[in-house]
């Protein structure tokens, strides 16, 4: 039986681990994690234990990230079977930094984040979302110093914006992209999928596959505006209470100007009963 992989929870300890990989020249991943561990955040850490010497997953639940009528204190927790799931993976250490620790007293400093964060998607409906994520990713790299840390693709803005800010403050972190993992009838992966009842399961996969219609009739030729209007009425007749269903730049988010020169996104919000579910395709390859 595959052994636990070692748990800290205060940064000294985590820096000291760290400082010993680093001084002997080993490469690290950090995946950031919010735990209630699934086959899609496993999948990140197999591609970590794949880049790197040494791989480090966080367990937070980010607070900052919740807006008041959010579901903070009802997230799915599960911090024994978590480390069970890491086990068989080669996992070198967990960090499970509490509340405290990351927001000690008297913090008072947070990431401002502004281009792909800008695009009238998450930030529209979740607005306090991408910079609470911005900050606690930021604590996080500057924590655990990795040279690279990997993040799904399914929370495709989140992404971009992390990538955005490890750049454009100089943070010597390479951030990697995975693909977002599907159940067999093409429903992404979530740790909020567990909030859906038989029924809402069963009219949850509407939304992939309505990303899929749209992307072929897009990568056809079809008129993009149309077509994801069509997406969203679709949508709402199968019962889905839709944020968003938009086409954008893959690379900046942007509204499509140039449909036969730009890579296209296509990325969905729509709740379902009491649970909100995003999904995202590129236009033209397999996602």
């Amino acid at each position: 039986m595959a052994k636990n992989p070692s748990v800290v929870r205060r940064l000294g300890a985590l820096q000291s681990k760290v400082a010993a990989w680093r001084a002997t020249g080993e490469r690290i991943a950090l995946v950031p994690t919010m735990g209630a561990l699934h086959e899609g955040h496993l999948a990140l850490v197999q591609l970590a234990t794949r880049r790197a010497a040494r791989t480090l997953v966080s367990i937070f639940v980010n607070p900052t990230q919740f807006a008041p009528n959010e579901d903070y204190a009802r997230y799915p927790r599960d911090q024994r079977g978590d480390l069970a799931k890491l086990a068989p993976l080669g996992v070198d250490l967990v960090f499970v930094p509490s509340a405290a620790l990351m927001y000690p007293e008297g913090f008072a400093t947070s990431v401002h984040v502004a281009g792909p964060a800008e695009a009238g998607l998450e930030d529209k409906y979740r607005p306090h979302f991408l910079g609470g994520v911005a900050t606690v990713v930021c604590k996080l790299l500057t924590q655990c110093r990795p040279d690279i840390a990997v993040f799904g693709e399914k929370d495709y803005q989140q992404l971009l914006v992390v990538r955005r800010m490890a750049r454009d403050l100089d943070l010597g972190v390479q951030i990697v992209g995975a693909k977002t993992v599907r159940e067999a009838d093409g429903l992404a992966l979530s740790s909020r999928n567990a909030y859906l009842d038989a029924g809402e399961r069963a009219i949850a996969p509407g939304l992939n596959a309505a990303l899929r219609d749209a992307a072929r009739r897009i990568a056809a030729g079809g008129d993009v505006e149309s077509i994801m209007a069509a997406a969203r009425a679709g949508l709402t007749r199968m019962g889905f209470r839709v944020d968003y269903v938009e086409a954008r730049n893959a690379e900046t988010l942007a509204p499509i100007s140039e449909p036969r020169r730009e890579p296209i996104r296509l990325l969905a919000a729509a709740w379902l009963g009491r649970t909100r579910l995003i999904d995202n395709i590129p236009v033209g390859t397999k996602s």
